[in-house]
């Protein structure tokens, strides 16, 4: 009994502090299934590519309940976009906000990074726009020493808090980060009824410290993103999205799409219905329903687990809730530009 309750402490001591205390920074990026309502974690290049003048998007995720203490991670970004100068550039500008709770030792994560981006405009007829976007700021990783267990505290036969732990990492620290990226978007068809977009982020590119216990840098990771929005007929749509995403040496893909309704009075519908399914290679299928109430979207979203732990998870990964608000403030001057999907 000793040696299983020793190893149920141990490994799941393991598995938290691994990121960034045992490995060389081999640790992927927290990431939600319903990425393209966190798009400024994809690629800061694409803030500002919506209809609307303000965009506040808020995502929760829970993992992980069915096979141990659950993770949670709940991610909110802002932004704002006007024009500058005489034609039709804009600029955006914004922060991302992301808090993440981890395993028995309470694992925290939190990030707060403000970001820019401007958009250049390649058309005078069309919405086509070559974005340029940095975003920076600050990051906090902290984790309840007291809740750690090591071999140092087993007396004899028995474990005993009181020992101490006989580690020397850090019980929290803070580093700076930073990411850059670029994207593209215009339109499609004879009316340009159609909107498509595809970008490329870099993010750490300043390889921040990542370790509770050594000097360790942040892996770099590049996130190559693309989306396309067709319309069928004035209140019939479909929407794909795709990311690939590499952070030496993992990597992911994950690709899908949604179908849309508009309800309600033709000239102004109140209502949207969304409904599609993603999927993460060799990870989890995701069924995605999503409901539009004039400004306002809330969208949910189940991984069913296939990965080589679906046998102990029954197939049962994470879930998440998605909120969406977009706005535009009174306009005095004529309707000019702007980047959208």
């Amino acid at each position: 009994m000793r040696m299983i309750v020793y190893k149920k402490h141990l490994l799941g001591f393991l598995f938290i502090l691994g990121i960034g205390i045992f490995n060389e920074g081999d640790a992927q990026d927290l990431h939600f299934s319903q990425f393209y309502e966190a798009p400024l974690l994809r690629n800061p290049a694409l803030a500002g590519l919506y209809e609307g003048d303000i965009r506040v998007q808020g995502v929760y995720r829970s993992q992980w309940n069915s096979i141990s203490f659950p993770f949670e991670t709940g991610s909110v970004n802002a932004e704002y976009k006007f024009g500058v100068g005489k034609g039709n550039d804009f600029l955006t500008v914004g922060t991302q906000v992301m808090y993440d709770k981890a395993g028995t030792v309470g694992l925290r994560t939190t990030q707060f990074l403000p970001l820019v981006n401007f958009h250049k405009s390649l058309s005078d007829v069309r919405n086509t726009y070559l974005s340029l976007g940095f975003m920076g700021g600050m990051v906090n990783r902290r984790l309840d020493r007291s809740k750690v267990t090591t071999n140092s505290q087993y007396d004899g036969f028995y474990y005993n808090g009181s020992l101490p732990d006989g580690e020397s990492f850090l019980s929290g620290y803070s580093y700076a980060d930073m990411s850059v990226g670029m994207s593209f978007s215009s339109t499609l068809g004879a009316n340009q009824q159609h909107n498509f977009f595809t970008g490329i982020g870099y993010h750490h590119f300043n390889k921040p410290v990542n370790s509770f216990y050594k000097n360790i840098s942040h892996l770099p990771k590049w996130v190559f993103s693309a989306g396309v929005k067709l319309n069928l007929d004035d209140l019939t749509y479909v929407t794909f999205n795709g990311d690939m995403t590499t952070q030496t040496p993992f990597k992911e893909y994950i690709l899908g799409g949604l179908y849309s309704k508009r309800l309600g009075e033709d000239e102004g519908p109140m209502y949207t219905v969304h409904g599609g399914v993603y999927y993460r290679y060799n990870d989890a299928i995701i069924p995605v329903i999503k409901f539009d109430v004039r400004k306002i979207s809330f969208g949910i979203s189940y991984d069913i687990n296939v990965s080589s732990l679906a046998p102990a998870s029954k197939n049962r990964g994470g879930f998440e809730l998605s909120i969406s608000y977009i706005t535009s403030r009174p306009h005095n001057t004529p309707v000019i530009l702007c980047p959208k999907f």
